[in-house]
């Protein structure tokens, strides 16, 4: 064996193709999309032909196609076979057919050459049958490793040879690691902002690919002659983890040879051009979209047709059933020259309708197209500032991110345009920031050249001190995220810098989060930076804090945290301190992958720490985050807070809220939000006269005081400064200064006249208005190709699209009219009437499969989700009189106001035949279980059905929510199956049968003079009636309840005097009007009765009809001492069932300050009784799970009690008791300093010192 081997490998030294010869082969490739699982649908393509090889010269060879047959599947395994596709098979046939020649020497393909009007497809095509012929004969090793290029670009190689002793042939086995090439033939867009996870991926990875040839290779005088050759590639894609359950894709080619024969005459060809060598090359990716196929000739009329068509169905409101429509029309506007968007937009601009759709679509042509129009608009100021910013910020977010647009959109930032609105101009700075952002993710390294406009702009602002220069150009700089702008923003850092910095503080904060991109490009650079500036001890304590997380971004290693920790335990300010400690503690928790390593020097400093720090009050500055993950999921979330103080601020100097997703091995910084108190914070100063700091009305009294001299606030201090990132870029940015406030106060105060803008809304209300707008929006556009075997692309993309729209419809009254100040208006009765829509739909797919220009199979998730509320009612509100009332229509026609409908098909089209474009759920209605199939894992099936109303027959009306799941699952496929399948969840307003005929629904509010039918005097019996005879029914076991019962009677006895007489506080009817017949419906009504250091209160609700004696009584009592009691009474005359809450405060010398709450019931419904059963079976395993404590005694029998006890500075324990057990946690940080317990007045009843977890 060992001899026929050597005489193999010897013959084999090569591949040889006689250029002599004509070699004819038979051809077939097939692919395959689904979950490769029994009675699930799939789709799949298959190309039939044969082939014929011709030697032209020593190194070129004619390749020949002819027989194609192009078939399409779409069904079920077993019942459904490949359908011919007779145009598709004709239109490839016409081009396959046609020469092609390549170059061949060394077993490898190069050069491939076609005439011009052969498309890229199909050369790709021709690239997968040629790739048999590609292959690397080693004659020394039967077993051998090494990188080489082929259809899926620069990838490694494993060959395995076997020699056929009685066939005298060998058995050449290729396997190509396509996953992992290092330069392989893919194409992704659309992740640019999404940060890679490494450690995420160790855990998981929700594409894996295998390819695998098998060659069988006859030795000749001449060399190795492939006989038969046979590929299969494999690829397994999930939106979470590969190891839980995958949809598939199988591609299948195979080559036999039928014959071989001497080349009869030489062959002349017509003009071909060179179309490059076996690699696979990606063609129309960014005008194929893979969920959607349509004739894309003459797109200028049908694009507008469509705009005019999408328009008018959304106008009054949103037709979730075309909001599909808008992939079509993305798609035809890519496909327009820039002619023909101009020729779109001189129709377009006269109709502000047709106008707001065609500037909110044209963001997504992604090319210079799309700059050149915001050129010209910008150049001939044709549009609005406010539409202007709109449609940059979108265009500039979607631009593919390459050199010669980067380039050219420099020319927004020097156009006088763009520096004419301040908002503006903060939009065109920092979208060209993102731009370079992208950039750079897709470059690298990234030339300084992209980001020196803002290099040049922060210097420049830094020379001539303009504040407001270097705040945009640092923050521009931190969407760039370019390391080569670190020299230039270390000029605006303090003890960085060559030269002294003295800048403002709101200037160095936006230098030090310039840094926040570049930590993960350039992490030692900035650890460097932000170690420096953080051990800086003079600097403000909110810089330090701000380079501390700058530092962290980085992801520092355990020795660099090491050196952090011991710094701290040297720190002095209890800012600094109090920050990084809960930073620290927050991370040391942390379960997402990114944080992996770090998470475990955080607990290390966070033990050496906790002795000294542990117990810092919230009035310090603290940082807190929240995360999950799940490795089956392969994602998570993660929220972060921060709030940094200074010293001496009352107010924190900054606050920060950040939510990141963490989704198939990327983090994606969903959504950020910050607002920097600035001359506010001066404002308050150090302290706040009469503030207490336990947030009584006091305090609020207090603040509002201070509030009231913002006036006297510098000119040259915003108030407020706030802004939000997107995706991790920063895209709004505002001052809210003096100015801004006095204009917004002076246009609503009582004074102001016909000058005030609201005095024209007004006007405008009373002629009667009408105000549309809708909103296109691609959110999501996330796209990875990668090559196939077969020359085919398999693309993975996520799509998510919203079209959001609103119309309001209103004509009022004011009876009398304002004639010289809004003031005139607290003397007038104002009427509206309006109708009118607020809505959106949410369309959301994924794709898996093939998509060319041509034609289109795969796995395909499709979900939409509808939101509508509209809305038809009459307003009227009398100031003076303290009246507001409401009318609304009776509901006579089913309203669905929410839903949730997804399902996952197998698809096939082809642009030759559109009608003939077929979506066959991938899991069927019904599954036949006696059908003979192997059921190697059988699945379990789920279909619940539901729905639940609760209706009102007082009213008419109801709400339903329906649900429907279908779902097939394999216990060994978790989670992708418990996932996959038709799923319908609907909420509507639906009529229901009514006691009467209903004309309206009237909701009146009157917080004037009370017009309750019972006189106070009936009003005070019942209630001390009803009070005497619960006390005689309530026997509570312990002495401390019996005196709270005591207490509770003589402060009614004391507000129940003769002397008394409640106060009406308001009045709310909700009533069903029927034409002249008694109204059904509820009446409610509060009573107060204000004492020396009590107030106490009665709500009673009332139903209101005939025979009906329903009522609720609720007797509430506040007192100074912070206690708080409750008793509740409900059903016929208020004495059906009953219970009681009460919650105080208490400290007593020697215990600590208590805060208890208790719920005491003597009846109640058997339903509420139900669900307390429930909750109280379920509370015990979430105690567990939550880390607390459970004792097994019996305590008070009907009541439920919650104790809170300040256990230290920083922290409190908790304690609750059921009647059969009790649970407790020790522990828990509160946000209140110790100090707010002590200023409650001693209680000894209800301070004890038995409180707290043995």
């Amino acid at each position: 064996m060992r001899g026929i081997l050597l005489t193999c490998l010897v013959a084999l030294a090569k591949f040889s193709l006689n250029p002599k010869k004509t070699y004819e082969y038979k051809y077939e490739g097939q692919v395959t999309f689904g979950l490769g699982m029994p009675h699930h649908a799939e789709s799949g393509v298959r190309m039939m032909c044969k082939v014929k090889i011709i030697g032209v010269s020593e190194q070129t060879f004619a390749l020949q196609v002819s027989d194609v047959s192009f078939d399409e599947y779409n069904g079920f395994p077993g019942k459904s076979g490949f359908t011919n596709a007779p145009k598709l098979t004709q239109r490839i046939a016409a081009q396959l057919v046609k020469p092609f020649t390549f170059d061949y020497a060394n077993d490898q393909v190069a050069d491939i050459h076609a005439a011009a009007e052969v498309s890229d497809t199909v050369v790709n095509i021709v690239r997968g049958i040629l790739g048999f012929f590609h292959v690397t004969v080693k004659t020394t090793d039967r077993i051998y490793e090494l990188e080489e290029v082929g259809i899926h670009g620069m990838c490694h190689s494993v060959y395995a040879i076997k020699a056929n002793g009685e066939a005298k042939d060998i058995t050449i086995t290729q396997t190509v690691d396509v996953s992992n090439c290092r330069e392989g033939a893919v194409n992704s867009s659309g992740l640019a902002a999404a940060v890679l996870d490494k450690v995420s991926r160790q855990r998981g990875e929700s594409v894996a690919s295998t390819v695998t040839y098998v060659y069988t290779v006859t030795p000749t005088a001449q060399g190795g002659l492939i006989t038969r050759a046979y590929g299969l590639e494999r690829q397994h894609f999930t939106p979470f983890n590969v190891k839980g359950g995958s949809f598939k894709m199988q591609a299948m080619k195979e080559l036999v040879l039928l014959d071989v024969s001497d080349t009869k005459s030489a062959i002349t060809f017509e003009q071909m051009g060179s179309r490059g060598n076996i690699v696979y090359k990606f063609v129309g990716a960014h005008t194929n979209v893979p969920i959607m196929m349509q004739n894309l000739e003459d797109p200028v009329p049908k694009a507008i047709e469509l705009i005019k068509h999408l328009a008018e169905a959304n106008k009054y409101h949103i037709d979730n059933a075309v909001t599909e429509d808008t992939i079509k029309l993305y798609q035809l506007l890519r496909m327009i020259p820039y002619e023909g968007l101009d020729v779109m937009w001189k129709q377009f601009a006269g109709n502000e309708e047709h106008r707001r759709w065609f500037l909110g679509m044209i963001v997504e042509v992604t090319d210079a197209r799309v700059l050149k129009f915001l050129e010209m608009r910008f150049g001939a100021r044709d549009i609005s500032v406010a539409e202007a910013l709109q449609t940059l910020l979108l265009a500039m977010n979607h631009l593919q991110a390459v050199p010669d647009l980067v380039e050219m959109a420099k020319m927004f930032l020097s156009m006088p345009f763009s520096k004419s609105n301040i908002h503006l101009w903060h939009t065109v700075v920092l979208s060209y920031g993102s731009l370079v952002y992208k950039h750079c993710a897709i470059y690298t390294p990234c030339p300084v050249t992209a980001v020196q406009p803002l290099l040049d702009m922060a210097l420049d602002g830094l020379k001539k001190s303009n504040e407001a220069d270097m705040i945009i150009a640092l923050k521009a700089l931190g969407n760039a995220g370019h390391p080569g702008s670190i020299k230039t923003i270390m000029y605006f850092l303090p003890g960085v810098a060559a030269t002294p910095v003295d800048l403002p503080p709101r200037v160095l904060s936006a230098a030090v989060q310039s840094m926040r991109l570049i930590a993960a490009r350039d992490p030692h650079t900035v650890q460097d930076i932000a170690m420096s500036m953080f051990l800086q001890k003079d600097l403000l304590a909110e810089i330090r804090m701000q380079a501390f997380m700058i530092l962290f971004d980085t992801k520092p290693s355990m020795a660099l945290v090491s050196a952090v920790t011991a710094h701290l335990e040297e720190e002095k300010d209890l800012q600094v301190v109090s920050f990084a400690f809960s930073y620290l503690k927050s991370l040391a928790i942390s379960r997402t992958p990114d944080n992996h390593f770090l998470s475990t020097a955080c607990s290390v400093a966070v033990k050496i720490l906790a002795p000294k720090f542990g117990r810092l009050s919230y009035h310090y500055s603290r940082a807190w985050r929240m995360d999950w993950f799940n490795d089956d999921f392969l994602s998570g979330i993660a929220a972060e807070v921060y709030m940094l103080r200074g010293a001496t601020d009352i107010l924190p100097t900054e606050i920060l809220i950040k939510r990141k997703l963490h989704v198939i091995g990327r983090i994606l910084q969903l959504l950020e939000c910050g607002v920097r108190a600035e001359g506010i914070k001066e404002l308050f100063g150090t302290n706040i006269p009469g503030f207490k700091g336990d947030l009584s009305w006091s305090d609020i009294h207090a603040i509002f005081s201070v509030l009231k001299n913002w006036e006297n606030l510098p000119d040259n201090r915003p108030i407020l400064s706030v802004f939000s990132r997107l995706f991790g870029q920063e895209w709004f940015f505002a001052d809210i200064n003096k100015d801004w406030a006095q204009t917004i106060i002076k246009a609503v105060r009582s004074t102001a006249g016909k000058e005030s803008p609201v005095w024209g809304m007004i006007e405008n209300l009373q002629k009667g208005l009408s105000w549309h707008w809708t909103k296109p929006f691609f959110i999501v556009e996330a796209r990875y190709s990668q090559a196939t075997t077969l020359g085919l692309p398999v693309e993975i993309s996520k799509f998510y699209h919203t079209v959001t729209g609103i119309t309001v419809n209103a004509k009022g009254t004011v009876n009398p009219p304002p004639t010289d100040h809004l003031g005139q208006l607290w003397n007038s009765e104002i009427s509206v009437e309006t109708d009118g829509f607020f809505g959106f739909t949410k369309d959301f797919w994924i794709f898996h499969g093939i998509s060319t220009e041509l034609f289109q199979c795969g796995s395909e998730l499709k979900s939409k989700m509808p939101l509508a509320v509209p809305w038809k009612f009459a307003a009227t509100i009398n100031v003076q009189e303290k009246k507001f009332e409401l009318n609304f229509p009776p509901c006579k026609n089913e309203l669905q106001l929410f839903a949730v409908r997804s399902n996952v098909y197998a698809v096939s089209r082809n642009t030759e035949d559109p009608a003939s474009a077929k979506m066959t759920p991938i899991m069927p209605d019904t599954i036949d279980y006696n059908a003979e199939v192997n059921w190697t894992m059988p699945p379990n099936t789920w279909h619940p059905r539901s729905k639940m109303c609760a209706e009102s027959n007082v009213y008419g009306a109801g709400v339903c929510v329906e649900t429907e799941l279908r779902r097939a699952y394999y216990n060994e496929e978790y989670p992708l199956y418990y996932v996959l399948g038709y799923t319908n969840f609907a909420v509507k307003v639906v009529p229901a049968q009514a006691i009467k005929a209903i004309n309206k629904i009237h909701l009146e509010l009157n917080a004037g003079q009370s017009k309750h039918p019972m006189s106070i005097r009936q009003l005070l019996a019942t209630l001390r009636r009803l009070s005497e005879e619960a006390t005689q029914r309530v026997r509570l076991s312990s002495d401390s309840d019996s005196s709270i019962r005591g207490a509770y009677n003589r402060q009614h006895d004391k507000i129940m005097g003769l002397d008394t007489t409640p106060e009406a506080v308001f009045n709310l009817k909700v009533l069903a009007i029927s034409g002249n017949q008694k109204p059904e419906g509820y009446d409610t009504t509060m009573y107060c009765t204000p004492e020396t250091n009590v107030q106490n209160t009665q709500l009673i609700v009332s139903q209101v009809g005939e025979a009906t004696n329903w009522k609720m009584c609720i007797d509430t009592i506040l007192n100074t001492e912070a206690e708080a009691r409750a008793h509740i009474r409900w059903g016929a005359e208020c004495q059906s069932y009953e219970m009681s809450i009460r919650a105080a405060a208490a400290h007593v010398p020697g215990s600590k300050p208590v805060y208890e709450a208790k719920a005491h019931w003597t009846r109640i419904p058997e339903t509420m009784a139900d669900w307390g059963r429930r909750i109280e079976s379920y509370i015990p395993g979430m105690a567990l799970l939550l880390g607390w404590y459970q004792q097994h005694k019996s305590n008070t029998m009907q009541e439920v009690s919650a104790a809170v006890i300040a256990a230290s500075a920083g922290s409190a324990d908790v304690m609750i008791k059921f009647p059969e057990y009790t649970v407790c946690y020790n522990g828990i940080p509160i946000p209140l300093p110790p100090a707010s317990f002590l200023n409650f007045h001693p209680d000894a009843q209800n301070a004890t010192n038995g409180y707290g977890c043995a």
